[in-house]
């Protein structure tokens, strides 16, 4: 069913070219909207055309038309006058009608068909007869990319997403399979365009923060060369999406193929996470350390376990630095300055970030 938005606004501009008043009405002679200034009655008019034969028909000085959605009666449309071009006029509106009826179904069954392609709630058979259908190329390359924002996903942030992408129909298609993201799932036809989807999604980034809303976040799966595929490169984007928030919280762009060992500790059970933290740090809790041991544990990790480099950006003496991970050593048992130990601790560190996320995810 088109919005009353959108048939106001093509009854609006077939009046403006025309200079010809128009109204479409329900089944039920109930006025849905309408340029005429002066309000006209129409109910049994409407009523006496829906159950004739004909197509259309003049009546009270009016040129009356059905608009059908395939064979099923939809509207009547009205134009104001009796002579021939209030007529034409009406065939003209008529056909622009029938033509957007055409084109929302198609959209709205596309919009489906995603959907559930997305959330693998389809057959393969049923895949590639409805892609058939509805003139889908099977073989082409695709890419999901998933949309955050702090306000969730509501009809604005969708309209914005699209306007943003230049939605035409063919290229991307943008929808919500949740209450919180917004799904595109693009089409790259072009050799490398591939090069060309970080940049599409820093474009998103930028303009919906433009548009005022917060946090937003882009995350995006793999390309993959066929459409039963699709579902694959959009767990891969929520993956990244998920992955993102706990290990890179300063990135508004997350790629899954650039998730590296976070990726890995993404897919651990928990029970397992919480034997290799007591097997590491003996029961205690790397959030308890104070905030001068974590600060000189990630300015030593930044710096690439460089005790120079890092005494130097916190403004502190070497013999200071080496205090404090002599410190560190003694209640963890593990030196940072040596390279297997400062793996250890680092992915340690990660599981910790992990657990805490996946145990505020469960209340």
């Amino acid at each position: 069913m088109i919005s009353n938005q959108i048939l106001q606004n093509t009854l609006d501009g077939m009046t403006n070219i025309a200079h010809v008043e128009l109204c479409v009405t329900d089944m039920e002679g109930r006025l849905v909207v309408s340029t005429m200034k002066e309000k006209r009655n129409f109910e049994n008019a409407v009523l006496d055309f829906v159950h004739s034969s004909a197509e259309s028909q003049e009546v009270q000085n009016c040129q009356f038309f059905k608009i059908f959605d395939e064979q099923q009666l939809e509207y009547v449309l009205i134009v104001s006058g009796a002579n021939e071009n209030a007529y034409l006029v009406g065939k003209m509106a008529a056909f622009q009608l029938q033509s957007l009826l055409v084109a929302y179904k198609e959209r709205f069954d596309k919009d489906n068909f995603i959907k559930n392609l997305l959330l693998d709630n389809l057959l393969l058979v049923d895949i590639y007869s409805r892609a058939k259908k509805l003139h889908m190329q099977i073989d082409l390359k695709r890419v999901v990319l998933i949309v955050e924002t702090a306000s969730g996903k509501d009809s604005n942030t969708i309209d914005l997403v699209r306007e943003c992408q230049g939605v035409n129909g063919s290229r991307e298609i943008v929808t919500a399979v949740d209450e919180n993201n917004v799904v595109i799932v693009k089409e790259l036809p072009e050799e490398n365009a591939e090069k060309d989807v970080d940049k599409v999604a820093h474009a998103i980034v930028s303009f919906l923060t433009k548009e005022g809303l917060k946090d937003v976040k882009v995350a995006y799966g793999t390309f993959v060369g066929e459409i039963k595929e699709v579902s694959r490169s959009y767990k891969e984007a929520k993956m990244a999406l998920d992955v993102g928030k706990i290990f890179f919280a300063e990135k508004d762009v997350i790629p899954y193929n650039e998730l590296g060992i976070g990726r890995l500790i993404y897919q651990l059970p928990i029970p397992l996470c919480k034997m290799f933290i007591q097997e590491i740090f003996d029961g205690r809790n790397p959030e308890e350390f104070d905030e001068e041991t974590l600060t000189t544990i990630q300015k030593f990790f930044e710096n690439s376990l460089n005790v120079s480099e890092t005494s130097r950006q916190l403004f502190i003496h070497r013999n200071t630095l080496v205090y404090r991970l002599d410190k560190l050593q003694k209640s963890t048992n593990l030196d940072l300055r040596v390279f297997e130990d400062a793996i250890t601790f680092k992915i340690a560190l990660m599981v910790v970030e992990y657990m805490k996320y996946m145990e505020n995810q469960n209340y």
